[in-house]
């Protein structure tokens, strides 16, 4: 059989498990299972399919069906145009963290502090957009360090990148001129209404914030304003109900120069400041 004749019956599958776009995944699946860009498929679907080949887009249609997420069946997901290893022990990296890549790529920086690193999609991205910057991803999970570092090798900059385990600054020393963080916001209330794409696949974590979603921003904004450097900023990801407690745990700990940024749907979904002054920071 060829791998056009497969495709109704995997789209139907997916389709009864509920995934939501299921004709999309399947064509994703068989194009990983031929060993082919997905952009290339089309001219392949007439090809003979290979036993190997159809047992490996039955393997992968069985774990989509059980919802697992695509990124983590293939191994990989693009970010910033970029290829990064994705696992169960990460957080796969979303479009709307390119917003907070942008906002770090508006103004220079040097040495960049990543707390929750994960995949290291944030950090690596931006050692390879600015070759002459270091930095340095901290996690307290050992499994996502060993995934950031894998990411590193693969995009070339492990030279300029430091991974160390660490409970948010615990293990942190030095000054930083930029800090980015997309750090866990989801309230235990939001845990429960997740896709099971995400409540069941992906590491509780790297998603759950406490009771109202914001112990992270707590333990950030307090830890970050001994670690920038005058004039440096610190820019985190949000989730879309955020916006005012997040600036108001800023301003409160004298943090400057205030921004919310929206995604590309118009919700909040980024915050910004500069390192409080040190009177500031004393007050």
């Amino acid at each position: 059989m060829t791998p056009r004749a497969f495709l109704p019956s995997a789209i139907a599958l997916l389709r009864s498990a509920g995934v939501d776009d299921p004709a999309r995944d399947a064509r994703r699946l068989l194009a990983h299972a031929l060993g082919l860009p997905a952009d290339r498929l089309t001219l392949h679907l007439d090809d003979a399919l290979s036993a190997p080949a159809q047992a490996r887009f039955d393997a992968a249609l069985a774990a989509r069906a059980a919802r697992q997420p695509v990124s983590q069946i293939i191994g990989q997901r693009l970010f910033w145009g970029r290829a990064f290893a994705v696992t169960p022990d990460v957080l796969d990296p979303r479009p709307e963290t390119e917003v907070l890549i942008a906002s770090a790529l508006a103004s220079p920086f040097s040495r960049v502090l990543d707390l929750g690193t994960g995949t290291g999609a944030i950090l690596l991205t931006l050692l390879a957009e600015r070759p002459q910057a270091v930095g340095m991803g901290v996690d307290i999970s050992d499994a996502a360090l060993k995934i950031a570092s894998e990411n590193a090798r693969a995009l070339g900059v492990a030279d300029r990148c430091e991974l160390v385990p660490s409970d948010w600054f615990a293990s942190v020393e030095g000054e930083f001129d930029l800090i980015v963080a997309n750090p866990p916001y989801l309230s235990t209330e939001e845990l429960e209404t997740l896709a099971p794409e995400t409540r069941t696949w992906e590491p509780e974590l790297a998603l759950l914030g406490g009771a109202d979603g914001l112990d992270a921003y707590r333990r950030i904004v307090e830890g970050a304003a001994t670690h920038l450097a005058p004039g440096g900023r610190l820019i985190m990801e949000i989730g879309p109900t955020q916006g005012a407690p997040v600036m108001a745990l800023l301003e409160t700990a004298g943090f400057a120069g205030l921004i919310c940024l929206p995604d590309f749907d118009g919700r909040d979904r980024v915050v910004g400041a500069l390192a409080p002054s040190a009177a500031n920071r004393d007050r």
